[in-house]
């Protein structure tokens, strides 16, 4: 059998770039006391050697891991897909790793906050979408390394988010300038759980009817599943329906409840936006192949901003832990909203045409553009 091949070293890397093996690591590792000369010699001396620097020599160097965490109790989300989409490249550029931990039941998020593995395993944590309790706060609290919470509003800690208040204020105010007055909200309940986005766009909701002089009808807030539940839609917009005044508008804020609430609609035989109109929230892919109206957010734009917030607080110790960064939304205009044309209140058909809660859970889908 031939010998085994030697892996070279960063001795190797030294002698044929003519530098000491301690320029070699602090060349390799990015610091700025090397002249570009000398750094463009290493590096093509390591390329011709095919050295790979070991990521555990380097955190023992310099007491970085040189790995971004992120923790979040789903992965098989449309936010979360294109937030990670977005947030891998800006870490890859600054030579950085991710690292997700997923814990989508009790026991693995007990786990997770019991022995906080990111404490050894990463610089900085990323939490999306998390409701924490006081405790996990606290536990989070203990880390030495940034922490940063994304798609919620953390008191006194970093944060990036988008404004849901202001999301549901303006999704409201649009469909009261449309000439609605009886607007119903949909809440959603997702797996995970999280309440903070569906609390907020609650609130900018109802603080855009109390400024118009409306007064919010608890009868008018029903909840729903955005996860495919089509029982729980068709029984949220049957309780609407059946109110002695019903609504003329329906605000979903999750555009996936939004076309479930569209399908429901149209199934008991009230056309939209005629006699019904449908706002959604998000502007997920669902809102353009439905023709749905919506305040849009862009979580490809949460996942960057996130990841350059983690590589200044990883790479600047002063950096402030507590800043916050909020981005903003943007109404769509599509098909499913209309002027109130007249007073007359829908009503759903009844008996055969009535919407079957095992029947398909949206119309074929057409594509739009994202214009009025």
């Amino acid at each position: 059998m031939p010998p085994a091949q030697r892996h070279p070293t960063m001795v190797d890397v030294a002698e044929r770039a003519g530098v000491s093996p301690s320029t070699v690591s602090r060349t390799l590792r990015g610091l700025s006391t090397v002249s570009p000369e000398v750094r463009v010699r290493v590096e093509q001396a390591a390329r011709e050697l095919n050295f790979a620097v070991s990521r555990q020599a380097a955190s023992l160097a310099t007491g970085k891991t040189g790995v971004v965490a992120v923790l979040t109790p789903v992965l098989n989300s449309w936010f979360m897909g294109s937030a990670l989409d977005s947030l891998a490249p800006i870490l890859r550029a600054a030579g950085m790793d991710l690292l997700i931990y997923v814990t989508p039941d009790m026991a693995e998020r007990a786990d997770f906050f019991e022995r906080l593995p990111a404490r050894r395993n990463a610089d900085a944590l990323l939490v999306f979408s998390f409701d924490l309790t006081e405790e996990e706060a606290a536990r989070l609290d203990d880390l030495e390394i940034p922490v940063i919470y994304v798609s919620q509003h953390a008191e006194g800690r970093a944060s990036v988010y988008i404004d849901d208040v202001a999301g549901g204020r303006r999704g409201t105010q649009y469909l009261l300038n449309l000439g609605h007055r009886r607007i119903a909200f949909v809440k959603t309940v997702g797996p995970s759980g999280f309440s903070f986005s569906s609390n907020e766009r609650l609130t900018g909701y109802r603080q855009a009817l109390t400024e118009a002089g409306i007064p919010p009808d608890d009868d008018l807030v029903v909840t729903a599943s955005s996860f495919g539940d089509k029982r729980r839609v068709v029984e949220a917009v049957g309780q609407l329906l059946s109110l002695r005044q019903p609504p003329t508008a329906i605000f979903a804020e999750q555009d996936q409840a939004a076309v479930s609430v569209l399908w429901t609609l149209r199934k008991s035989g009230i056309d939209v936006p005629e006699r019904m109109s449908v706002l959604g929230f998000d502007d997920h892919e669902v809102a353009r192949w439905s023709d749905l109206s919506t305040i849009a957010q862009s979580p490809s734009d949460i996942g960057r901003v996130a990841g350059e917030l983690a590589r200044s607080l990883v790479n600047d110790p002063d950096a402030d832990r507590g800043q916050h960064i909020v981005l903003p939304t943007r109404l769509i205009l599509r098909a499913s909203t209309a002027p109130l044309a007249h007073e007359e209140t829908p009503s759903p058909q009844c008996g055969a045409d009535s919407p079957d809660a095992d029947s398909p859970h949206a119309e074929s889908p057409r594509r739009s553009g994202d214009g009025p």
